[in-house]
């Protein structure tokens, strides 16, 4: 009996422990998976929102971001999600999203580079990172294949509560400027 006490207190210990790259921890909202294959049909919704776009830009290499959601969380960060799609003929991993700081190699096929601009506080808002340096975002590890669409999320501080609009900016995508929500 004892040994079972032991047993599912160190079970215990070692599920709260944090380190993990579960995308779960730390106040994540899991409804934007990073996990897996992911990948959906073009014009599927995303799961985990409502499906009402807020802002919608094209890029290079036939990709579409969209944006779902931008709401203020409780513990003053932002999660701003969406989807992304590949309307181009070759698989898409991210190609210069991970951003260009010295924790690539824990970022690469990512978000990590994106960023919150606050044009009327002329102030950048860059992505939250864990522990370890991970950006609190989705990873594009297996990428989007030609025709699919993946869901996403991204997590940054929050700006102050009178700055109600802000861009959303990562890669060579064009800014796409979306009005934040409440929590």
């Amino acid at each position: 009996m004892a040994t079972v006490a032991v047993t599912a207190g160190l079970l215990l210990t070692v599920s709260g422990c944090g380190g993990g790259d579960d995308g779960k921890d730390d106040g994540k909202k899991p409804a934007a998976s990073d996990q897996g294959d992911g990948d959906q049909k073009v014009n599927e919704k995303p799961s985990g929102t409502d499906g009402e776009v807020l802002a919608e830009v094209r890029g290079s290499d036939s990709i579409t971001l969209t944006i779902t959601s931008a709401v203020r969380e409780e513990g003053g960060f932002v999660t701003v999600s969406g989807k992304v799609a590949n309307g181009g003929s070759k698989p898409w991993v991210a190609p210069g999203w991970q951003g260009d700081e010295a924790e690539l190699s824990k970022n690469s096929a990512s978000l990590a580079g994106a960023k919150l601009v606050d044009k009327a506080g002329k102030k950048r808002y860059y992505i939250l990172r864990d522990t370890e340096g991970r950006c609190l975002c989705t990873k594009f590890s297996v990428g989007v294949s030609p025709g699919n669409s993946k869901t996403w999320y991204a997590q940054f501080p929050a700006p102050p509560e009178s700055t109600k609009k802000v861009d959303f900016q990562v890669g060579d995508m064009p800014s796409a400027s979306v009005e934040l929500s409440g929590e």
